[in-house]
């Protein structure tokens, strides 16, 4: 078990499904349900049920959503300490899809984020978290200047740092911070949104990213191979085809914590990013944005319809 300290978002998730044929600028048939969500609290969800010690710390408002988003962390053994701002609306992100599950279009309002400043984590329960974890894990959500201050902090305690790159909008608040994290996940539009580079071959992305600084992450691209790197090698993995898709939100929140999970528990590289699919499998077969059943037996029986990893040196 791994004690795991996690920074970022944690907020309502509203999601609309359109039942038919999408007709832009109509009105269309479909379903609509929401949850707590958010980049960050997916990914301490799922490392909560895969067995890690997990303490979640997040700005949230004093409303009905902000309760919600109490209930589901307490639900899935997760350590919550909010910051909660009375006055304030909770963060969320409302977001259309298509019939297939792939995404439309997405309204983020993230605002109170922005009052998660690095003075906060000079508070004493705070520093304390700090200083009982044994990994962080963060978000792009957070202001550009409390990343810095939390990857400080970080350093100062010598504690690994694993970031999720949330939007093309927002990784660039990690460009100068790269040398600070020991992993980045993102997909492919954040990839090139961080760097701006776009190249002819997926192959070299982690040569783009070492070169700007980060010396350790993946890279996602839909049902497309998976590029993931450290220091001395990168490994290359092409995720099987699934039949039918419940819910593309939240797959690469997946994807992180099995990855993190398999690399927190001591395995390689590859077995990181063989973890890391099978569990954004799970996801992705799911309705909701993380596995509601998730499991280390099940997340171990999935590994089965993963294919190895290519390792190359």
């Amino acid at each position: 078990m791994t004690d795991i300290l996690v920074l970022g978002g944690a907020h309502i998730d509203r999601r609309g499904r359109i039942s038919g044929e999408t007709a832009p600028g109509a009105s269309n048939p479909g379903m609509w349900k929401e949850e707590a969500g958010g980049g960050a609290f997916n990914c301490a969800r799922s490392l909560s049920r895969l067995g890690h010690r997990v303490t979640l710390i997040s700005p949230r408002g004093g409303d009905s959503e902000g309760y919600a988003v109490a209930a589901a962390a307490e639900s899935a053994g997760i350590i919550d300490r909010p910051f909660t701002f009375l006055d304030r609306r909770t963060p969320t992100y409302t977001a259309i899809m298509e019939r297939d599950g792939n995404l439309v279009i997405a309204l983020a309002d993230m605002d109170l984020y922005r009052f998660f400043s690095p003075k906060r984590l000079a508070v004493r329960q705070v520093r304390d978290q700090f200083d009982e974890a044994a990994f962080i894990l963060t978000d792009a959500n957070l202001p550009s200047e409390t990343l810095a201050a939390l990857t400080k902090a970080a350093a100062e305690r010598g504690l690994q740092v694993a970031a999720i790159g949330i939007s093309p909008a927002k990784v660039v608040r990690f460009r100068e911070l790269l040398d600070r994290l020991d992993y980045l996940f993102m997909n492919e539009a954040e990839a090139r949104a961080l760097t701006g580079e776009t190249p002819a071959d997926h192959r070299a992305w982690p040569t783009i990213m070492r070169a700007a600084g980060l010396t350790g992450g993946a890279i996602t691209r839909g049902g497309r191979e998976i590029v993931a790197w450290d220091e001395a090698s990168q490994a290359l993995l092409a995720p099987p085809p699934l039949e039918t898709i419940g819910d593309v939100t939240g797959a690469g929140d997946g994807f992180a914590a099995g990855f993190l999970h398999a690399r927190l528990e001591g395995g390689t590289l590859g077995d990181g990013v063989v973890h890391g699919a099978a569990s954004a499998r799970l996801a992705l077969a799911s309705e909701m944005a993380t596995a509601e059943d998730l499991t280390r037996d099940l997340l171990m029986n999935t590994l089965a319809l993963v294919p190895p990893a290519e390792i190359v040196l």
